[in-house]
């Protein structure tokens, strides 16, 4: 099968995200300027840059009370910082109930019944039970073709890991299991690994 993006698939859905899968999930939380706290996931997200670290996500949609993008994209334009929280397979229920459409006044931690902490280099919430939280300070938002379509870039300025998750030294994802975004409805936990050596290694 070959097709046109532009000429449309003819399959009963988009088969664009199943193809690049799977993808890990940022769950942004923000701050309004008003002071409420955000929280919504992102699978358009992944790190972009060892050094100094930086991270992105995009979003792809757009709330018609917010003047850019989503609540997440419209706070970080107005305070310039976000935490990138990741989600583990346990927090797969709380996470999906952040992600509906919500006023912007809704504050997404009361409303899915997560704990949350206060940041420490940036003025942002972030989930307590998190595996690890990256805090970001705003480089850049990138208007990509589409009326709807932003990219947001930030520069990591701390980073919290949780104890639990750190064995004989190594940062060790199976004690979490981290989630991640396939197409469709469709989710994937990270439950086994393996490892390749570098052919310059």
């Amino acid at each position: 099968m070959f097709y046109q993006p532009k000429n449309g698939h003819g399959l009963p859905h988009n088969p664009f995200s199943a193809i690049i899968s799977p993808r890990p999930i940022g769950w942004i939380s923000t701050r309004s300027k008003d002071g409420i706290d955000n929280l919504a996931p992102y699978s358009f997200f992944n790190a972009a840059a060892y050094e100094p670290p930086q991270v992105m996500f995009a979003s792809t949609s757009r709330k018609e009370d917010r003047h850019m993008s989503k609540d997440s994209v419209a706070n970080i334009d107005e305070t310039g910082v976000f935490c990138v929280n990741i989600v583990a397979y346990a927090m797969r229920d709380a996470m999906n109930k952040t992600s509906g459409a919500l006023d912007k006044s809704t504050d997404e931690f009361t409303h899915a019944g997560i704990e949350r902490s206060e940041c420490k280099t940036i003025a942002c919430s972030r989930v307590t039970e998190a595996p690890a939280s990256l805090e970001c300070k705003l480089t850049q938002i990138v208007q990509l073709k589409g009326e709807t379509n932003y990219v947001v870039f930030g520069e990591v300025t701390g980073i919290h890991l949780n104890d639990k998750n750190i064995v004989d030294g190594i940062y060790d994802v199976t004690t979490y299991q981290p989630l991640a975004r396939l197409g469709y409805k469709d989710y994937v936990r990270v439950d086994n690994l393996f490892s390749l050596a570098h052919p310059d290694q």
